[in-house]
């Protein structure tokens, strides 16, 4: 059972028909990625049940192992046909995919910003929009999506990826579902998944546990992955950020962990 740092917002702080209560249903898009395995084991902790949208389910088996709870979808965002299935009775949904921003092997096979983090998240927003329009929607991005033509994002938009990010959050903003789009900095902490200097150096958050959040693309520097999951988590259990836009960096010092309260207290400060 949840603990009491777990408990959802006092029920005058959520926003009707947002917070997303224990026992819901939620697809988490990107779940075998960094940010998506930690999504989808820090729902399954506060007794969600999680649906894994993943193009392979061995891939899906070894990363996400088998827990109660837990289930797998196989569907590709770049075939949208193959994702309505995958939204069937889905109360929430948490998208944490995307590519390389720079060119990898990764691209091969269409697999591009522009066709994952843009095309992609587009389809995933069509489905949800047919299939469970009441369901919030958070949606992980970046930072420098406002900031593209800016050093130093300029250099990482150099493969569209900021590019094709902004194009994502603009389409998720008009679909009329509920969001949350969360903005972070460069990811440190495990699991490592994606192809950058954090990830080739083993990054780690260390000493820089404390959450600094803006309701605007202002924040520089690292995130942790941690942190960054445990935002889109809160995002839903508190109904507390609906139809807003947060950048996260890590910054020195005691954070707020997993306890909603001290979320509560920061999501306070962005108004």
């Amino acid at each position: 059972m949840p603990s009491d740092k777990h408990a959802p917002a006092d029920p005058e702080d959520a926003i009707p028909g947002y917070r997303t209560d224990p026992g819901s249903l939620v697809l988490v898009a990107g779940a075998t990625g960094g940010v998506g395995q930690l999504v989808c084991a820090k729902l399954l902790e506060r007794g969600m049940r999680v649906r894994a949208l993943c193009r392979s389910e061995e891939r899906a088996a070894r990363l996400l192992g088998r827990r109660e709870g837990l289930e797998v979808a196989l569907g590709d965002v770049r075939q949208p046909s193959t994702l309505r299935p995958a939204f069937q009775a889905v109360q929430a949904v948490a998208c944490a995919m995307g590519t390389t921003a720079f060119p990898t092997l990764r691209w091969l096979g269409n697999n591009t910003p522009a066709a994952v983090n843009e095309a992609g998240t587009r389809a995933l927003i069509d489905a949800a929009q047919e299939a469970c329009p009441a369901a919030p929607f958070v949606l992980v991005s970046s930072a420098g999506v406002e900031r593209a033509d800016r050093l130093p994002y300029s250099i990482l938009n150099a493969g569209g990826v900021l590019t094709a990010m902004a194009a994502a959050e603009a389409a998720l903003r008009a679909s009329g579902l509920a969001y949350t789009i969360v903005r972070p900095g460069r990811l440190t902490d495990g699991p490592y998944t994606s192809y950058d200097i954090n990830t080739l150096l083993k990054g780690v958050a260390g000493q820089r546990q404390a959450v600094q959040l803006a309701s605007r693309d202002v924040l520089d520097g690292e995130a942790s992955r941690i942190a960054v999951a445990e935002l889109v988590v809160q995002a839903l259990v508190t109904g507390a950020l609906r139809d807003t836009s947060v950048s996260i960096s890590s910054t020195t010092g005691s954070g707020p962990g997993d306890d909603t309260g001290e979320w509560k207290k920061l999501f306070q400060g962005l108004a």
